[in-house]
């Protein structure tokens, strides 16, 4: 568990991060090879397809189709990563990643994009808040949902050395870069991106950036909070979840409904540790939301940093 400072206010998508990584793991191992289903642009795949056109395999609407010929591409030997909208890529699939690759244990990727809420005036039918809960019930699967695009280009890269399969859940707008090219990802570690010990956020993906700006808020107010980027969601950080717990009060933060996600994952370690502490969730409250701004949504259900802000000042209150 590292604590990584803050290098830069830019702004990217991780989902430019994937389309990084992509060209870097082409360039430098002719297995790899990238699958889509008719949405590279949005995806970022169009990147590796430009330059590895032989390699890339537009499937079109075909999910189910694209999924089965990634594993068969795995079983001969290639590393094989699967990519579209996650409400399309799990929506339509689910069987034959449960079959062709989970069970199969093939060295297939599943990459999706456009996650949460976030993804705003698509609506409900593509905003994907149940894909987390999905994937950490598959056995053989890791799941990541990296929180800015440095990030998601150095977990494609790690994901790719390590055989058998993965999902990564990607978003679609740009978030506040948090780390520089100095940054080491690990598989199944947790960082701290700002440091405190009044209260500890638990954050993934595009909440990181909420919860730091939170951190902010609340350190106005005399209240120093520990955040931590769970960017690994399965398997879990359990040794930063113990650590967070010695705050006395832990919240997480996350662009997914409450049941099966981050905060599922993070409550399951804290009772099978016997931790004593407040704890509280932040997300998608087991509804649908509309089509509006990532703004107007976030502000609206409780998923900006003034919401994870004024959760965590209550929690620490009624600790005391």
């Amino acid at each position: 568990m590292s604590t990584t400072i803050t290098a830069t206010a830019k702004e990217a998508a991780t989902r430019d991060g994937y389309g990084n990584a992509l060209i870097k793991l082409g360039s430098s191992d002719p297995n790899v090879v990238v699958l889509d289903a008719g949405v590279s642009d949005s995806t970022r795949t169009n990147k590796f397809a430009e330059k590895f056109p032989e390699r890339f395999f537009n499937m079109g609407i075909s999910e189910g189709d694209m999924v089965c010929t990634a594993a068969g591409l795995a079983k001969c030997g290639k590393t094989a990563f699967a990519t579209s909208f996650i409400c399309f890529l799990l929506g339509r699939s689910m069987d034959q990643i449960l079959v062709s690759v989970a069970y199969s244990d093939s060295n297939v990727k599943i990459v999706g994009t456009h996650a949460g809420v976030a993804i705003g005036e698509d609506g409900p039918t593509a905003q994907a808040i149940g894909d987390v809960s999905y994937m950490r019930a598959v056995p053989n699967f890791i799941v990541i949902c990296p929180a800015d695009a440095v990030e998601a280009e150095k977990a494609i890269m790690e994901i790719a050395k390590r055989k058998g399969p993965a999902y990564v859940r990607l978003g679609r707008g740009n978030v506040r870069t948090i780390y520089d090219d100095s940054y080491k990802f690990e598989i199944g570690k947790a960082s701290v991106v700002a440091e405190g010990n009044d209260a500890a956020i638990i954050a993934s993906g595009i909440m990181v950036q909420e919860s730091l700006a939170a951190a902010e808020v609340l350190k106005k107010e005399g209240i120093n909070v520990k955040v931590f980027n769970m960017s690994t969601i399965k398997p879990i950080d359990r040794q930063a979840i113990i650590a967070a717990a010695e705050t006395g009060t832990v919240v997480t933060a996350e662009d997914h409904n409450i049941y099966g996600g981050l905060g599922s994952a993070v409550a399951e370690v804290l009772a099978e540790e016997k931790l004593d502490v407040k704890f509280e969730r932040i997300g998608v409250k087991d509804r649908f939301a509309e089509s509006d701004s990532q703004k107007v949504l976030f502000r609206k259900y409780g998923l900006d940093a003034e919401a994870i802000a004024a959760t965590v000042k209550k929690a620490v209150t009624e600790k005391k």
